[in-house]
């Protein structure tokens, strides 16, 4: 059987599939910048590997998964999906964006990421012999805005800091780690209004697109920092550009951007505004995921998928599913 990849993909984020695929199994890479030759190798494929799905007017007899590397289904488009094809994704994510946002949380309190360069030029600024001190984050309101799989991931490693955990979502968690306070996506003001620190762990939708704006922005305290591990896109760029610039906020710590790069050597901004001369946020390139542990769990969870293909099995993280 054939299983069409990026060839972009092989060498970190598949690879380990090799190892765990049965013998039926023929891996095809392809670049994905030859859209043509893509394009013609999916035609023949029974599987393919993309976290983004667009097509109209093809014929693709052979294919029968369509399987993300990621979790994510913002980039699929459901409608072009062909009949009796089967949309699969896959997790394994909450562990590392969970240690990603505590260890971000800690950091602003601790402020070590600043006092590291001061000492380094002898500046004794935050020290107990002059001052200024810093936060404690127990005592803290951390709020979850999406209670999925990340969020009771956050909620359970975070609880022990002696913080209180609240959510706010489109219902309540039936199962996993309870908040402390759950409010359903009608009462987001007084969720927003009571957060020190809002983490986005919600999926875009259309309904979560620009979810916070310049009003939701004006409900969160003067000190709250805001830590965006979901989509740039559910938090307006401009609004949150101004609340930082302005101070309407006290910070925020942005891994999921606006606007990202074709390769490595491509020098595009993560947004149209200058967030990089702003000295109340943290920046990174959407790495909160990026683990050598994620990699091997989820090629484990997709070489299960494939070869449950091959062998006639029933499928996981089924997301869309033509069959019946």
């Amino acid at each position: 059987m054939k299983l069409l990849v990026k060839a972009q993909d092989i060498d970190i984020r598949l690879s380990h599939l090799a190892n765990l695929l049965n013998p039926e199994w023929s891996i095809n890479p392809v670049d994905i910048n030859d859209k043509e030759q893509w394009s013609l190798e999916l035609m023949s494929a029974d599987a393919v590997i993309t976290m983004d799905w667009d097509y109209h007017n093809q014929s693709f007899d052979r294919l029968k998964l369509i399987h993300l590397p990621g979790a994510g289904l913002d980039a699929i488009n459901f409608k072009s999906v062909p009949e009796k094809v089967t949309v699969c994704n896959v997790f394994e994510h909450e562990i590392p964006i969970s240690e990603y946002v505590i260890s971000s949380i800690l950091m602003w309190t601790t402020r070590i990421h600043l006092q590291d360069p001061l000492l380094r030029r002898n500046d004794w600024s935050g020290s107990h012999l002059f001052g200024p001190t810093h936060q404690e984050l127990c005592g803290k309101t951390v709020g979850i805005l999406g209670y999925g799989r990340i969020g009771k991931a956050i909620a359970s490693r975070i609880k022990p800091f002696g913080v209180e955990v609240i959510a706010c979502g489109p219902r309540v968690p039936a199962s996993g780690v309870k908040p402390d306070k759950y409010y359903p996506l009608r009462q987001l003001s007084q969720f927003l209004s009571e957060c020190d620190f809002l983490v986005i762990a919600a999926p875009l939708t259309e309904e979560t697109h620009d979810l916070v704006g310049d009003k939701e922005l004006t409900q969160m305290k003067p000190s709250s920092v805001l830590i965006n591990i979901a989509r740039g896109a559910i938090v307006n760029e401009q609004a949150i550009f101004n609340a930082l610039k302005t101070g309407s906020i006290g910070g925020a710590v942005i891994d999921t951007w606006y606007h990202y790069p074709e390769s490595l050597v491509d020098v595009t901004p993560p947004s149209k505004y200058d967030f990089s001369k702003l000295e109340n946020i943290i920046m990174t390139p959407h790495s909160s995921a990026w683990t050598d542990g994620l990699i091997l769990r989820r090629n484990r969870v997709i070489a299960e998928n494939l070869n449950r293909l091959s062998d006639g099995r029933e499928l996981m993280n089924v997301v869309s599913d033509y069959n019946a």
